[in-house]
């Protein structure tokens, strides 16, 4: 949503809690090729809740993906999201699109709640109001300190940020470049990340509503860190399926489904206010990314819980991916982890 220039020829980068992510892809016709991908792992609190925290550490590792992949491309398209990101559905009257930029800044202060010269704005019409009274118009405003935050590790990682989105739209361009999905069906996007869960509800290729939550793959690890008495490391092996020590199945999952339980409140508050504020039905499907996207149990619960399908994202369900060149094994094990990133690198093609 933010751009300082036109996003032709750039990789998709996604700075998460845990990891660094990287896609590139060219465009045949009216299908994507993977050209270029790489993940390297952060330690940890070296981004803490969206937020650099180490960005020498954070900078070698951007700069590690691009060399040992061969990324030549330096312009970029990167996202934040958390606290200091405020994505609004809002009506605005106005006649025109010049009507429409004008008034934003004022409406922004309505519905902002920080001072508006510490923001970059940015917003989308998304056609006439339900009650013809105005424009409905997607506005996001993120806090400059946040994309100073962001944009001075590229800088210093020698890549140029041409474009910075927001994380959930970034996951819905992946998604719906991939899925083909009824214009009357409304879906459910969860891109669970270490530290922070976009949940965005769209219908028609357009996003309705969107919450961020302080909560994923982190809480898993805490609570089996703390109940099973483990090191961090061992913690986190546990939660991604590796076996650790004497541990069983039946020893782990009762901590993972209590932390899925807390998700699964946060999720019903975001339905429940997504119908205060649109006229709509309810979430007929959710989809699931991010790296505990695979968390075991957690799109059994779900389903339970909300009586829908449950499906994990596949971001290059549709990409051309050459076998001889990728891991194809690999790229599907970390898939659900390069969704953001992958909905980056088609600002390429906007």
């Amino acid at each position: 949503m933010f751009g300082i220039g036109k996003g032709k020829g750039l990789v998709g980068l996604d700075i998460g809690s845990s990891a660094v992510k990287a896609v590139e892809l060219k465009k045949r016709g009216d299908s994507y090729e993977l050209v270029n991908f790489g993940l390297e792992r952060l330690g940890q609190d070296t981004v803490v809740d969206g937020a650099v925290m180490d960005a020498l550490s954070v900078s070698a590792a951007i700069e590690r993906i691009f060399a040992e992949n061969r990324i030549r491309t330096r312009n970029v398209a990167t996202s934040v999201s958390g606290h200091a990101v405020i994505v609004k559905r809002i009506t605005v009257s106005a006649a025109n699109s010049q009507e429409l930029d004008s008034a934003i800044p004022y409406e922004a202060q309505q519905h902002i709640p920080f001072d508006i010269s510490d923001v970059n704005l940015s917003y989308q019409p998304l056609g006439e109001s339900p009650s013809g009274q105005g424009t409905d118009v997607m506005l996001v405003a993120v806090k400059r300190e946040k994309i100073i935050n962001h944009t001075n590790v590229l800088s210093q990682a020698n890549k140029t940020p041409v474009v910075v989105d927001y994380d959930g739209f970034a996951m819905f361009n992946a998604f719906e470049a991939n899925y083909d999905v009824s214009p009357d069906n409304i879906v459910a996007l969860l891109n669970i990340g270490a530290s922070i869960t976009n949940i965005v509800v769209g219908r028609g290729g357009i996003p309705l509503f969107t919450r961020d939550v302080s909560l994923g793959g982190n809480q898993y690890t805490d609570s089996l860190q703390k109940e099973l008495d483990l090191s961090y490391e061992d913690a986190e092996k546990l939660k991604q399926g590796q076996e650790v020590g004497s541990i069983t199945r039946e020893q782990k999952i009762p901590h993972l489904r209590s932390v899925s339980e807390i998700l699964m409140l946060e999720v019903q508050k975001t339905f429940d206010f997504f119908r205060q504020t649109a006229t709509a039905d309810n979430t007929q499907q959710i989809y699931l990314a991010g790296g505990s996207a695979t968390i075991e149990g957690l799109a059994e619960q779900l389903k339970e819980e909300f009586r829908v399908p449950v499906e994990i994202i596949d971001p290059f369900r549709k990409v051309k991916v050459d076998p001889e060149k990728f891991d194809s094994a690999y790229l599907q094990d970390i898939a659900p982890c390069l969704c953001v990133a992958m909905g980056l690198a088609l600002r390429s093609f906007d």
